[in-house]
């Protein structure tokens, strides 16, 4: 059986990189950015006030209180008229220009006005409160890196470099294909021997949470013929994701009904709990996937496997796994030969520091737990007895990859 680790490698070397397509900054977040940005305006264009108040000359208040003339208002995006000079000032307000010959600001909770004039009762050194052109960035500053996952903060910054089109990578469609006769969809009738696909719409949206278009081709039964019909349909897609039917039982035929069809099987045994049928290949051009159908097996090889595989596809260099250490909340045994994967919870101890506890039953069929769980705790192969209190390696459990 192959490690986590090599497994992984494998995987991820045979993956392609996504082409590169335009979008809208309306359609760009959660999006990989391919090029750099740069940035066609200078923010601010020229120099503007930060404040309501008045701008004037500092020489002219280097003793107060004094009385200055009011020459104009200037409101924000209006163009001054008038220079200011010695005496004189100019009421303006927040994000309008600085008149000639002003070179500060002094706030309006400062003064007191009377008609055309205002008294000025503190003074100010010369660039108070004024914003000089270029402040946050300027024409031909590369701004956004391409490589990046674009935030909301990002498509705001873009807007602001008055940049209206991105290019993106394209997501990757990934085809997937649930299999057992075993399986209904959510709302039909169960019979005594059935049970409802969860696994088709938590990997759903996993992949869309991870900037992946999941395509969903539907659930094949436990024969060649329906295998092969519906595994055809993802012919041009990415990537072929399959749950269940990755063992060697009587009744697991994905290796062998798609060997047919020629399927070329890469590895299809890890050495990991749960797990263990993971299966990788190609399915002609398209790189497959093969999870176990256990629900929990589906979402922890997805998290390991899946979600790095679709990030390389995006061009994203960080992995999907979000590895930290806590603290065990309790006693554990010791561990076989296969990496172990164990549910948790996380709460903070009375220094703050996070504590993992294992969920008392791990089975790989109890979802609810898994839905429960803040982190998964990782045990190397051969682990010993570990005690309450000892430092653990754990992976964050939670959202993927749009933020602010």
């Amino acid at each position: 059986m192959l490690s986590v680790a090599e497994a992984k490698q494998r995987i991820l070397a045979g993956l392609p990189l996504m082409p590169v397509v335009q979008v809208g900054l309306n359609e760009s977040l959660g999006r990989v950015l391919a090029d750099d940005v740069i940035a066609r305006t200078t923010q601010p264009p020229l120099a503007v006030s930060a404040m309501d108040g008045y701008a004037l000359r500092a020489q002219d208040i280097g003793n107060v209180p004094v009385t200055l003339d009011i020459i104009e208002e200037i409101p924000a995006g209006h163009t001054p008229a008038i220079a200011v000079s010695s005496g004189q000032t100019a009421r303006i307000f927040t994000g309008a220009p600085m008149p000639a010959g002003a070179d500060t600001i002094v706030i309006q909770e400062n003064t007191t006005r009377d008609g055309d004039r205002v008294t000025i009762r503190e003074t100010a050194p010369e660039g108070h409160y004024v914003r000089p052109a270029g402040l946050d960035f300027a024409t031909g500053d590369t701004l956004i890196k391409a490589g990046r996952l674009l935030t909301a903060r990002d498509v705001g910054l873009a807007a602001a470099m008055n940049v209206p089109w991105l290019r993106v990578r394209r997501r990757p469609r990934v085809a997937l294909l649930t299999t057992g006769d075993e399986i209904v969809m959510p709302g039909e009738t169960l019979g005594p021997a059935q049970i409802v696909s969860a696994n088709n719409f938590a990997l759903a949206a996993l992949i869309e949470a991870t900037g992946a278009e999941p395509l969903t081709l539907g659930i094949a039964r436990d024969n060649e013929a329906s295998l092969q019909t519906l595994a055809a349909a993802a012919e041009g897609t990415d990537l072929l994701l399959t749950t269940g039917g990755a063992s060697v039982g009587d009744h697991d035929l994905v290796q062998s009904a798609l060997a047919k069809q020629g399927l070329a099987l890469d590895f299809w045994r890890i050495a990991m709990r749960p797990g263990k049928p993971l299966m990788y290949g190609r399915f002609g051009s398209v790189p497959l996937i093969g999870l176990p159908g256990n629900p929990v097996s589906a979402m922890v090889c997805a998290i390991l496997f899946l979600q790095p595989a679709l990030r390389a596809m995006l061009g994203l260099t960080r992995d999907a796994e979000r590895t930290h250490t806590a603290i065990l909340g309790h006693d554990l045994g010791p561990n076989d030969r296969r990496q172990e994967y164990l549910r948790a919870t996380l709460t903070l101890n009375a220094t703050g520091e996070s504590v993992a506890t294992p969920a008392t039953k791990q089975d790989s069929s109890m979802f609810a737990t898994l839905a429960r769980a803040d982190c998964l705790i990782v045990r190397p192969p051969d682990a010993p007895p570990a005690t309450a209190g000892a430092r653990v390696e754990i992976i964050l459990l939670g959202g993927g990859n749009i933020g602010v």
